[in-house]
């Protein structure tokens, strides 16, 4: 099973610029998930939400109209799929999604940014909370994989720049501690589990800044597989060389 997760900054700027449909042709995906999609599937053209041989499903912002949302087309039906992590102040920004398969549970979540306030990172905070909780839950009876935008880049190795940003959001003390905690609680992360000491492998880079050509980037977008699944765990990659947002996708492949 190949599983792809990505950031497309927008999913009707990734259509427009005929950057999807390619995507899924060259990787054969099982499972898509999508973050920061910004828009409702009303807004889609019809074959992007309802691609021959997936089920799709989406998770809409009701807060504010085309921001955040989520997505995940999938071959294989879940038994069922959770909108949200059922708090309302979270859920209402289109986040979550949570599929239920036979053998895994499987969370695609764009993680709050946490800039610009301090309101915002204790929404953050409090949303990092409420999600540890709630996967801590599921993987006492499930094997359960985490996928999306965390908005964090855990270890000084996880960005270009670590010194410089050691007081900017993303690479904050208390979020890396998050990270910390919630991997204390059985989780792995993927990629580091099979490149530990790698460098310069990121997922993200400012765009204002033209950073993806000097590759200063940023490690944010993750795999994370609970205790049970890792032996399922095969393998897992950064697609860098796929363009069309500011982030890149990242693949799993799972027996």
């Amino acid at each position: 099973m190949k599983i792809l997760s990505w950031n497309t900054n927008g999913l009707r700027a990734t259509l427009r610029d005929n950057l999807f449909f390619p995507l899924f042709d060259k990787e054969q995906p099982d499972i898509l998930a999508l973050q920061e999609t910004k828009c409702d599937p009303s807004q889609l053209p019809d074959e992007a939400v309802h691609i021959e041989g997936y089920h799709s499903y989406f998770a809409v912002s009701t807060y504010k109209k085309g921001y955040s949302g989520v997505a995940v087309f999938s071959k294989e039906e879940p038994l069922k799929v959770e909108y949200g992590l059922g708090i309302p102040r979270f859920d209402e920004q289109g986040r979550t999604l949570v599929l239920h398969f036979k053998n895994f549970v499987f969370i695609n979540c764009y993680f709050p940014n946490g800039g610009g306030a301090p309101e915002k990172l204790q929404y953050k905070l409090d949303f990092y909370d409420a999600f540890l909780q709630f996967t801590a839950k599921l993987a006492k009876k499930m094997p359960v994989l985490v996928t999306g935008d965390v908005n964090v880049a855990h270890e000084e190795i996880d960005l270009a720049r670590p010194k410089e940003n050691r007081t900017h959001v993303g690479f904050l003390p208390v979020e890396r501690a998050w990270l910390d905690e919630f991997l204390a609680q059985g989780f792995t992360d993927v990629f580091r589990h099979f490149y530990p000491t790698k460098t310069d492998a990121y997922t993200y880079w400012d765009q204002f800044t033209h950073a993806r050509s000097r590759n200063v980037g940023w490690r944010i977008d993750y795999f994370l597989a609970s205790q049970k699944l890792m032996p399922s765990v095969l393998s897992t990659s950064i697609l860098s060389d796929w363009y069309g947002s500011d982030h890149c996708p990242i693949s799993i492949v799972l027996k």
